[in-house]
């Protein structure tokens, strides 16, 4: 008896007290998080653009104003062309000649950089070698017209006088009786052209 109870002593001395399990901590412990931002993006749904049409706006198109040319009469053309060729072809005949050789430039010149125009408002002389030089008059500012026949009346010189005194030469002009009764007819009235109907223009 005495032998059990002391072996039991000596089993319970040399077992270890356990402790009493100790209480869960009351607060979670706080993790730090890292300074560098995460190389994952975040997730972010995808955004969809609708596109709405709306109808163009409506034009109300006006009618165009009549500019002021178109409003009042047309301006027609009655001749426009430059010297008569036959001036040229004769000039170069007679250019062979030492005398008549300026005479022949100026036919060149008159057959290449020269061009009259006679419309129904205005008479226009175009000359240069580009058409930089003009000179325009109107009808209302003529005074008297004649004619100079050249080479048996195939063409003629026109001398236009203007009210002012000025003389407008024409020179090597086709046609030239047609275009100086125009003259007359659009710088007179149809009551001046009539009492000229029986001689026309005038010569020297």
């Amino acid at each position: 008896m005495a032998a059990a109870a002391s072996s039991s002593s000596a089993t319970a001395a040399a077992l270890p007290l356990s402790s009493p399990p100790s209480a869960a901590p009351k607060a979670l412990l706080q993790i730090p998080s890292s300074p560098f931002p995460s190389k994952t993006p975040p997730f972010s749904r995808p955004r969809t653009k609708i596109f709405v049409s709306s109808p163009p706006p409506s034009r109300t198109l006006s009618p165009k104003s009549p500019s002021p040319s178109a409003a009042g009469e047309e301006e027609r053309v009655f001749f426009d062309g430059g010297a008569h060729y036959g001036d040229l072809v004769a000039n170069l005949l007679l250019g062979f000649t030492l005398l008549w050789l300026p005479l022949t430039l100026a036919a060149v010149s008159r057959a290449f950089f020269l061009r009259y125009r006679f419309t129904n408002r205005r008479v226009t002389v175009i000359s240069g070698l580009t058409g930089q030089d003009r000179s325009d008059f109107p009808y209302a500012s003529i005074q008297d017209v004649k004619v100079v026949p050249r080479f048996i009346g195939e063409w003629g010189d026109i001398v236009i006088t203007l009210k002012d005194g000025t003389k407008v030469d024409l020179r090597s002009v086709p046609k030239f009786r047609e275009i100086a009764d125009y003259c007359l007819f659009m710088a007179e009235g149809p009551n001046g052209s009539e009492e000229r109907a029986a001689g026309g223009p005038r010569g020297f």
